[in-house]
């Protein structure tokens, strides 16, 4: 879709800036927000799928490359959540409705929502912002939901109040039929009722049957140790994916600083399943 107001006429270039409107601000935890953006005709800014990304500019201050956490099947808008962690995201978080910046993509592959995950039970494993790259995906699946299994989703952080759309995971995801939700939090907090441990020793506690195709993303620690986890279970590393986005630079591999040995992560990825990744060399 083109949000140029030529009607469509063209193709959308991914390479072009296009020009954003901030029409919400959600403040998900004390360091992170999801903005909600529009063109300025309205609609979302361009067609993606789940587990793409963006590169999002303020000019005069930076770009940087960010998940597009909204689902492909909302036509409305598109959604990124930013946690606060240098320059640019620093000022994205002092902006307001109604401000502009600029927005180019979408950059990547996907998972697979159409082939390898369709009619599978998915299970969902992510640890603090790692959430954010899942859900484009959790909500694309629960918005078809006749095309999927059963859906488990297993989220950790290190306190109630980094668990990010936590709203959205209480009021809509865990009240859905056919959709478990497991929460658990690093320590013990006066107010928290709920799990208190870290994600991959609460994921052998739950011992999930291996018949899932199992999505993760979270700190790369969390990551390792997940892996892990899911071996020791009998999955086979082939029902694993996994997202390297925060490997992705210039989004077209021309600047070649996403390279890991031959693979290419803005080209070839940032999605992986990660038989795939055991074939990259240490560095990563």
């Amino acid at each position: 879709m083109c949000s140029c107001g030529c009607g469509g006429s063209h193709k959308h270039d991914e390479l072009v800036p296009m020009v954003g409107v901030i029409t919400d601000i959600k403040d998900q935890t004390p360091d992170v927000k999801t903005f909600r953006v529009v063109s300025p005709q309205g609609g979302k800014l361009f067609e993606h799928m789940p587990g793409q990304c963006a590169m999002l500019a303020v000019p005069g201050v930076g770009e940087a490359m960010f998940s597009i956490t909204s689902s492909p099947t909302n036509q409305e808008y598109q959604e990124f959540s930013i946690k606060r962690c240098g320059s640019l995201t620093d000022y994205l978080h002092t902006m307001e409705v109604g401000d502009e910046i600029t927005v180019r993509g979408p950059y990547g592959n996907s998972f697979p929502v159409e082939t390898a995950l369709k009619g599978q039970n998915l299970l969902f494993i992510a640890g603090g912002i790692g959430l954010a790259p899942l859900r484009s995906v959790i909500n694309y699946v629960l918005d078809k939901r006749e095309n999927y299994g059963s859906v488990e989703i297993l989220y950790g952080s290190r306190s109630m109040q980094d668990l990010v759309g936590l709203d959205e995971i209480q009021n809509d995801w865990s009240k859905r039929d056919g959709v478990d939700v497991y929460l658990t939090i690093d320590r013990e907090q006066p107010e928290w009722d709920g799990h208190v441990g870290f994600v991959p020793s609460y994921l052998k506690e739950l011992e999930f049957s291996t018949d899932k195709t199992v999505l993760v993303c979270g700190p790369p620690i969390m990551i390792k140790f997940v892996l892990a986890a899911l071996q020791e279970m009998g999955f086979e590393k082939t029902q694993v994916f996994t997202t390297l986005e925060l490997k992705m630079k210039c989004g077209i591999g021309k600047c070649g600083r996403c390279n890991i040995g031959s693979k290419y992560v803005c080209k070839d990825g940032p999605v992986f399943r990660c038989d795939e990744i055991d074939e990259l060399p240490d560095e990563y």
